[in-house]
């Protein structure tokens, strides 16, 4: 008898085929009335398919009583709440390594779409307007001050990338890493005021906002804010109002505080680059978390030590 899982999103198409021929699919993204479809399905469940975004709330997972594991298709776990996981026997995966060069690349390249002002370069060609519309000059990519929050797997592989541009990589983290070549700055505000661009790449497990109107105000009208960590990282109403008045001077962000809800100040500024959380979204990285996420149901469900689990 095939065991019974949930998903919460789509996965990839041959992902989806493969947990269709070992397992009974139950799509959470696809109920009408979700509270209804849980009551329904939610006894029979035993492993639940999410993203590192939407995570698993604590009232879903207090519906599923027969839940052994959570595999998240992503590195991120601050959307569920490990702890009560542990608390109920669920065990939590993440898929590790193989997104960091997804991110990393899509961190470089909101990088050079902000400083070199792409988005208005390509509307400019694309409304018909080269010859007739202004466009400031832009910022020079090559040889800046980046400023790395949090270096872990994703902020080194943003650091080799910048050194391809001659950057200067500073960083910040809760410890030095001496071996790391890189120039620690232990202070977040003292790195910002160092820094040509501050890039977000840390953790946010634990934590609040650390971006605050003070980081902003210590990057400076020159300076530019690019994150693809995770949106609550950012106090937006201070970011807002810092790129509203020129307190810096852009912004890249592939990730926001209460996805996929941006709000419209964000939206209608010309100054910040937008993406929809997609920073790991090609179609080699997705297929490779999938597989990851297949092992990790396939030892739990045979009582095996699972590959990826995290401490909860």
């Amino acid at each position: 008898m095939k065991i019974n899982i949930l998903l919460t999103q789509p996965v990839p198409d041959l992902i989806d085929a493969r947990l269709r021929e070992s397992y009974v699919v139950h799509r959470l993204y696809d109920a009408a009335d979700p509270s209804a479809f849980l009551t329904q399905v939610g006894e029979s469940i035993r492993g639940v398919v999410t993203g590192g975004a939407k995570g698993l709330s604590n009232l879903i997972m207090d519906r599923l009583p027969a839940l052994q594991v959570i595999a998240i298709s992503g590195i991120g776990t601050d959307a569920v709440d490990l702890p009560h996981a542990a608390a109920r026997g669920v065990q939590v995966t993440t898929t590790p390594g193989v997104l960091t060069d997804d991110v990393a690349d899509m961190g470089m390249g909101l990088l050079i779409m902000a400083l070199r002002d792409l988005g208005t370069g390509d509307r400019i060609v694309r409304e018909g307007q080269w010859g007739t519309a202004a466009q400031p000059l832009a910022r020079k990519v090559t040889g800046i001050q980046l400023g790395i929050v949090g270096l872990g797997r994703v902020g080194h592989a943003i650091a080799r990338r910048a050194l391809a541009f001659n950057m200067t990589v500073n960083y910040t983290d809760l410890r030095e890493q001496p071996q790391s070549g890189y120039n620690f700055v232990p202070d977040l505000i003292d790195l910002a005021r160092c820094s040509d661009v501050l890039m977000l790449a840390a953790s946010a497990d634990q934590g609040g906002a650390i971006i605050t109107s003070e980081v902003l105000k210590a990057l400076g009208p020159d300076g530019y804010l690019i994150n693809v960590a995770r949106g609550k990282l950012v106090d937006e109403h201070a970011l807002i109002a810092a790129l509203s008045d020129g307190t810096i001077a852009g912004a890249g962000l592939d990730v926001f505080a209460d996805e996929p809800r941006v709000p419209q100040a964000l939206r209608s500024l010309n100054t910040v680059v937008l993406q929809p959380h997609r920073a790991s979204a090609t179609e080699q990285t997705r297929l490779a978390m999938g597989e990851i996420v297949l092992a990790n149901l396939q030892a739990c469900f045979a009582g095996s030590p699972l590959p990826t689990a995290v401490a909860c």
